[in-house]
């Protein structure tokens, strides 16, 4: 073996995961994390012992030969491990979290996510409330917030995320009728308002240096879900937020239609209480900077 280093515990439990399913979806399926995650550390694992340990190809995943003898001496050792872990966590006390989150950050960000925290720590309950998404406050009954805020409330201990960034998106049939001449929209081009961002569009208009049609039909709604459906279904063109709205563009029911982005005036933030935290809002706290804090 090449590495000099200890080897990642981490990338071993993967491994084992994976050889044990012969792929890299179940495994992430069992593991809580995506096939995208299963196949990086794999991948990360190989480089450090300097071995190949799986024979890849378009439809199957098989282990090496190499790969199996350190399946069967490693796995071993990780079912043991575990069990010793497990006697432990029988013995905590379990805590609750109570966590809010504006409502779209919620369901395509924050949600599909958690389970790998809470597999990760089953003694801690989390409790996700969803609020209205122009409210600018840290709700009194959370413990934690992820919001949108130009800068955080004063008295209350707060970490950066990222800035807002919208792009224009509509469904791929109205991207086919979409004609733009000398950075002017000149086809029928109808827009879809959020009511808490109603200079959204004319900003982005700026910004991009892409003229509306002066005509366009208006339509408002007051939820981000509501306004990326009606783009999907063709009504018009939405400014959606990104990454937030990144499974609807992967699957493709709708597609972005200039590649500008707006950056808006204000940024997610996660929000507690400025006060002694317990030890699962520091661990949620901590997770969830590890895994949604980008540079801005």
């Amino acid at each position: 073996m090449s590495g000099t280093g200890n080897v990642s515990l981490r990338g071993l439990r993967t491994f084992c995961t994976a050889a044990q399913y012969e792929s890299f979806r179940d495994a992430g399926e069992a593991l809580f994390i995506t096939s995208s995650a299963v196949s990086h550390q794999i991948k990360s694992l190989e480089t450090e012992l300097g071995l190949q340990l799986f024979e890849r190809s378009h439809r199957d995943l098989r282990l090496t030969e190499t790969g199996r003898l350190l399946y069967a001496e490693v796995s071993p050792l990780i079912e043991e491990i575990d069990g010793v872990v497990a006697g432990y966590r029988k013995s905590e006390p379990r805590t609750a979290v109570r966590i809010s989150v504006q409502p779209f950050f919620a369901s395509e960000y924050f949600v599909p996510r958690l389970r790998e925290f809470t597999a990760a720590h089953p003694e801690i309950d989390i409790q996700v409330g969803t609020s209205d998404e122009s409210s600018d406050h840290l709700p009194p009954t959370a413990d934690l917030s992820i919001r949108l805020f130009k800068a955080p409330p004063e008295n209350s201990t707060s970490n950066l995320l990222f800035p807002l960034r919208m792009v224009a998106a509509g469904s791929p049939d109205f991207k086919k009728e979409l004609i733009v001449k000398r950075k002017e929209i000149v086809s029928d081009f109808p827009l879809i308002v959020h009511e808490s961002r109603p200079k959204a569009w004319k900003q982005w208009s700026k910004s991009a240096g892409v003229r509306l049609p002066a005509d366009s039909k208006v339509i408002r709604l007051d939820s981000m879900i509501a306004i990326v459906r009606a783009a999907e279904r063709g009504i018009g063109a939405a400014l959606v937020p990104v990454p937030l709205g990144e499974q609807w563009f992967k699957q493709g029911s709708i597609v972005r239609l200039f590649p500008h982005e707006l950056v808006a005036d204000v940024s997610y933030f996660l929000v507690g209480k400025d006060e002694s935290p317990s030890r699962g809002v520091v661990l949620l706290r901590d997770w969830i900077l590890q895994n949604f804090s980008q540079p801005g």
